[in-house]
């Protein structure tokens, strides 16, 4: 299925990277994206929805701070902070950082500091 085609929908980011395979491997395995290889050999990916695409850039410095900040949904924060830990990430804010909200944010093995936002737990 094709994504949704929406004015002002975000729909393709560049995550710095330092090696593509680590980041592929990391995102792939922490949040079920799909890795795909394009016709000129790099590596793109598709969110675990199919909504939003992107590639991972090599010599683009990683975002280390809090900036503009990119949640990723998830079905379970504590199962996905296990997954992050387990594919070589880090946590760099724990569940409870944002009050009246289940988040955390991380660190990828490049480097870039994103949070992950879920809905009650089941």
């Amino acid at each position: 299925m094709p994504p949704t085609f929406s004015n002002g929908k975000i729909c393709y980011i560049q995550i710095p990277a330092t090696d593509i395979a680590r980041s592929a491997d990391f995102y792939s395995q922490s949040f079920g994206w799909k890795m795909r290889t394009r016709g000129d050999g790099s590596t793109a990916f598709d969110d675990g929805v199919g909504e939003v695409s992107g590639t991972f850039v090599l010599n683009y410095p990683p975002s280390t701070m809090p900036g503009l900040l990119i949640y990723i949904m998830v079905d379970s924060v504590p199962d996905t902070i296990d997954r992050i830990l387990a594919n070589g990430g880090t946590i760099t804010q724990p569940i409870g950082g944002d009050p009246g909200e289940i988040t955390a944010r991380f660190r990828d093995p490049a480097g870039n500091v994103l949070g992950i936002y879920g809905g009650p737990e089941k």
